[in-house]
């Protein structure tokens, strides 16, 4: 079973290089005025990937910060206990 995940990996390996050999050829990139940026569309691919990981690492941050500190919370004993919420006045009785 290791060998076979071992051919996938090499296979998987192996299209990675043959599409990053196929398409090395120079793009141009227009940021703000003034701002161009050439370089193989492999890297800029390989760029727009990472900034897409990093800018969803980072949406996730705030969650992961929240649950634990919700489970240190929960692992000290200090649950939360609900308001009380006070009763509704009873309507008048007969007209």
């Amino acid at each position: 079973m290791q060998a076979f995940v071992w051919f996938i990996r090499l296979c998987i390996v192996l299209i990675l290089v043959w599409f990053a050999v196929k398409n090395s050829q120079d793009v141009t990139i227009k940021g703000l005025p003034g701002q161009v940026w050439e370089a193989p569309l492999v890297f800029i691919l390989l760029a727009v990937f990472i900034a897409g990981m990093v800018i969803g690492l980072l949406a996730w941050v705030p969650t992961v910060v929240r649950q634990r500190r919700e489970l240190g919370r929960l692992r000290r004993g200090a649950v939360p206990q609900p308001v009380p919420v006070p009763p509704l006045p009873e309507p008048p009785h007969g007209i």
